[in-house]
């Protein structure tokens, strides 16, 4: 079962309907274009927004890659391996974010 988005995007959506659907098209075209299987798109998805730092991306990605199956250990991988990537700060504040997802599904929030 999908999680609905959240209310700024539902907001988004409703006020501006056919730049949301242009963009939800576009992001449909580019994740089932090329080679890589849906897991991979989850984890690599996840990686760019760890990355990038974009907390909302973090969250949305994490769902995504939940939903998708991705395991818990191979989602902590990917913040794992920011660490030398990014740098300790911007690796642990993924982190957080991974958790507060995490805990949420788990119910324990």
């Amino acid at each position: 079962m999908q999680e609905p988005p959240p209310n700024s995007i539902s907001a988004f959506e409703k006020k501006h309907p056919a730049v949301w659907e242009a963009f939800a098209k576009l992001g449909e075209a580019c994740h089932e274009t090329g080679p890589l299987d849906e897991k991979t798109r989850r984890l690599v998805k996840l990686a760019m927004a760890v990355g990038l730092r974009h907390e909302g991306a973090v969250h949305s990605a994490m769902r995504n890659a939940l939903q998708s199956g991705v395991a818990r250990e191979e989602i902590e991988h990917v913040a794992i391996l920011a660490i030398t990537t990014i740098g300790w700060p911007s690796a642990y504040a993924a982190m957080t974010w991974i958790e507060d997802e995490l805990s949420h599904r788990d119910g324990s929030r």
